[in-house]
């Protein structure tokens, strides 16, 4: 079995024109590519090389990719990423519900498609400590201060230096947990939405600036320019606040 040091990624695909955007997409960014048109030959590469994830197309003729993902799933751990022209809401379902982690209908964004791929693939990494910014330490007792704020991890509060409860929602509250875990360190919109845990989304569209906006209202001062998240532009956000453990 050969073993190159790199991300080997199988993309399983009918359509030769497919197939080769995808590997023109993928190995300028490293990652070493293998190809399958059928079932037959997905297994015969998995059977002859390290596979760390799989790019899946459900609709190849004559085959049923549902039970070729749910075969591959009998057979090894590895992460599944279904790029189709299927676009049913059912076959969604079914498909994450087979095993897939994530599921692209086409046509599909180059862009987008390598995003998914690499939160897929840290997904399946060992469990890490936070991210946390050089020579910083998490707060005693899970309480961080900031700005005259106080959140409480164990209560999932956020108060005022007066004692007011200031309202937010769970995915506010973990989104500024997150932030507060790494201050100074710029945070990517794929390594926010990993940690919030949720993998339905797309590079294009704009659900983390509205999460970022909607929390900025609830902790910085209205009319000015932000203070504490500051966009950092191409990249995602830093938290610019001094935080302290309480």
């Amino acid at each position: 079995m050969e073993d190159n040091g790199r991300t080997n990624i199988l993309i399983v695909d009918d359509e030769a024109a497919v197939r080769r955007l995808l590997v023109d997409g993928l190995e300028p960014e490293g990652f070493a590519v293998f190809q399958a048109a059928t079932g037959a030959q997905l297994l015969e590469v998995l059977a002859a090389q390290r596979i760390d994830l799989i790019t899946l197309d459900l609709s190849l003729a004559g085959e049923d990719g549902l039970k070729l993902a749910r075969d591959v799933r009998m057979r090894k751990n590895i992460p599944i990423v279904m790029i189709t022209g299927k676009s049913d809401p059912i076959d969604r379902v079914v498909g994450l519900e087979l095993g897939a982690d994530d599921y692209i209908a086409k046509p599909f964004h180059m862009r987008e498609v390598l995003a998914r791929i690499r939160a897929v693939l840290r997904r399946y990494q060992p469990s890490q400590t936070p991210l946390m910014a050089s020579g910083s330490a998490p707060a005693a007792g899970g309480r961080y201060l900031f700005d005259g704020l106080t959140l409480d991890r164990s209560r999932r509060e956020l108060k005022t230096e007066a004692g007011a409860v200031i309202d937010l929602t769970t995915t506010e509250f973990d989104l500024l947990a997150i932030f507060l875990d790494a201050p100074g360190r710029v945070l990517s919109r794929d390594q926010i939405m990993d940690q919030l845990k949720g993998h339905d989304w797309s590079p294009l569209d704009r659900s983390i600036d509205s999460m970022v906006a909607r929390l900025r209202r609830k902790i910085e001062p209205e009319n000015e320019t932000p203070k504490l998240i500051k966009t950092v532009r191409g990249v995602g956000y830093v938290f610019a606040g001094t935080v302290a453990s309480a």
